[in-house]
């Protein structure tokens, strides 16, 4: 997890820096949405990452949109006094549900998993 200050293309290069270090033997594949600063020419893409934009307007095409939304739903209804209380609420949920299993269970769209088994068995 890292939490940065923006979302603009330096510190999406920190992120793509810091989670190339993640396992960097494995290939790391990311769907994004068409942000510019995703695509910001100044970007220096690690060799173990792969970046699969997805159509615009397609937010449910979007694995992370599920992710966002398991989230959205445990704080929608709670008042927060300060940031760092709904800060404090986000890394407790985002903790809970940090295992590749869960991952795995939010994200899957039988899109891809159809995609993946017929490139697998071709």
């Amino acid at each position: 997890m890292l939490e940065l200050p923006k979302c603009n293309a330096d510190t999406f290069q920190i992120f793509l820096d810091e989670f190339a270090l993640t396992n960097p033997q494995e290939l790391k594949v990311i769907f994004l949405d068409n942000g510019a600063f995703h695509k910001a020419k100044r970007l220096q893409m690690p060799n173990n990452i792969v970046l699969i934009f997805l159509p615009p307007y397609s937010p449910e095409l979007n694995p992370a949109e599920k992710v966002w939304w398991t989230l959205k739903r445990e704080v929608n209804l709670i008042t927060f006094e300060t940031l760092d209380d709904l800060k404090n609420k986000l890394t407790e949920l985002i903790l809970k549900i940090l295992s590749i299993e869960k991952i795995k269970s939010l994200t899957k769209f039988n899109l891809y998993l159809s995609a993946y088994q017929t490139t697998l068995y071709v």
